[in-house]
């Protein structure tokens, strides 16, 4: 009957539309689950047209909280006893950073490592304090710690002539005090270390590897420098560079230690522990891009070296870019960026602006409003020190000894920068440099061979093509 044939009509219509909700919520509950899974940003970022983008890294901050020292007797012998950190003027030099990126607004910056003085609470609340205001201004910040930053019971104040024990802070503090600083938009963390992955733009991920030992700090009493990446993070990042070709990502490894040795001086404590395993990882996943600190001066090292006649030449080369500190003179950092079209990165050092900071903010003190020539000046007597020391007792006159100490003063000032490999000649050929090839013996002799070999790649700009997926 026409009566039973809109009844049927009528189911048939209300049958339709409740399969087309029912259709629209199993699409809801799956955009949500996906969402409990992925970040928004990051599914943003997926979506986002591959454009080139700019980033900065920065390593071994030393941040010092201003609170924690008053200029007094245990501040300044702490200070000068030192490896050339210019800790009275940290907070200064990093509101100078603060701005610069405000001014220049990277896509994202990189901390990796160190970025506080010995771990102390406070230079962490401060710092957190700083990185929110860079957030703030658009640019996102990625975090790891160094082998300075957790468990350290170094942490101190300086007031008068004494130095006082303070509290530092734990794994997990850290990454509940950085958590917007990267951990809260890992795509990944790996489950037995401060290790996690990040999609920081378009087609570039970022591991950024925690190689750093501190579990043992209280028993020991001092904060272990060496380094390592264990063999559950190697697992880690096999399984990060799985997914990672999933999207045809490229990938920049983070670590605060070194990959690769940056001087043919043999240091301990620079280099991983296990950087042969780590780099027969990198390079069976395809990463040939290593970002690192640690080690303070600023150096570029290729494996295979193609100086070296016996190395591999058959191998697939892998970069280890060691930043100089953010501390130490010349208080530069790496500029860099990425064309997701051509996978090609670009590096290059490039100064902190702190004059332009002290003239914008009205700041009178003459250190400051002429930084450059007083952190040069100040890092040079420091290495003209020890160099005199060092000539202590030796054959050489007075005179002698001051143009050595004078020789290896300038040298390493264009050491700790990058360019003395390539740019030395002109201190080669001075009477002091020459001198020293009379010391056959003592560290600095060495030393100074060290810093004069040639150097290829360039220290302060590299140009490469991150492996494509």
């Amino acid at each position: 009957s026409k009566k039973y044939q809109r009844k049927k009509e009528k189911t048939d219509k209300v049958i339709i539309l409740g399969t087309f909700v029912a259709f629209i919520l199993v699409l809801g509950l799956l955009f949500y689950s996906t969402e409990l899974y992925t970040n928004h940003d990051t599914v943003a970022a997926v979506n986002e047209d591959p454009k080139p983008v700019s980033f900065w890294v920065a390593t071994d901050l030393h941040y010092l909280d201003k609170g924690l020292h008053d200029d007094g007797q245990a501040f300044q012998t702490y200070v000068s006893g030192g490896d050339g950190k210019l800790l009275p003027y940290i907070d200064e030099i990093t509101e100078a950073f603060v701005s610069d990126i405000k001014q220049k607004k990277p896509n994202f910056i990189i901390l990796s490592g160190d970025i506080t003085n010995n771990g102390e609470r406070s230079s962490h609340e401060e710092l957190v304090k700083k990185l929110h205001r860079i957030e703030k201004s658009g640019t996102s910040v990625y975090v790891i710690p160094g082998n300075h930053d957790l468990f350290n019971p170094w942490a101190r104040a300086f007031k008068d002539d004494k130095q006082i024990v303070i509290d530092g802070i734990t794994d997990k503090e850290f990454t509940s005090m950085y958590g917007p600083y990267g951990y809260d938009e890992a795509l990944s963390r790996d489950k037995e270390s401060l290790s996690y992955a990040v999609r920081a733009a378009s087609g570039l991920w970022l591991l950024m590897i925690d190689s750093s030992q501190y579990k043992n700090n209280q028993k020991f009493g001092f904060p272990q420098t060496d380094g390592r990446v264990t063999p559950s993070t190697l697992k880690w990042i096999d399984e990060c560079v799985e997914s990672a070709t999933k999207e045809h990502a490229s990938i920049i490894a983070v670590l605060h230690h070194n990959l690769l040795d940056h001087t043919t001086m043999s240091r301990a404590g620079f280099k991983l522990n296990n950087s042969q395993e780590t780099m027969k990882n990198f390079r069976k996943n395809g990463i040939n891009l290593a970002l690192s600190g640690h080690i303070h001066m600023q150096d570029i090292r290729k494996d295979p070296d193609e100086s070296d006649k016996s190395a591999d030449s058959t191998l697939s080369p892998v970069y280890d870019i060691a930043t100089s500190a953010f501390a130490v003179n010349p208080h530069q950092f790496g500029a860099m960026t990425f064309d997701p079209a051509t996978r090609i990165v670009n590096y290059k050092t490039e100064p902190i602006n702190v004059e332009g900071w002290a003239k914008a903010n009205l700041i009178t003190d003459p250190n400051l409003t002429n930084f450059k020539a007083y952190a040069e000046k100040t890092f040079g007597e420091r290495s003209y020190n020890k160099a005199y020391s060092s000539l202590k007792g030796s054959k050489f006159t007075e005179a002698q000894k001051k143009l050595m100490a004078e020789a290896m003063s300038a040298l390493n000032v264009r050491y700790f920068a990058g360019t003395a490999g390539s740019r030395a000649s002109d201190l080669m050929n001075t009477p002091g440099y020459k001198l020293w090839s009379e010391v056959t013996d003592g560290f600095i002799s060495g030393y100074m061979q060290t810093m004069t070999a040639p150097k290829q790649p360039d220290n302060i700009n590299l140009q490469i093509v991150l492996t494509k997926r």
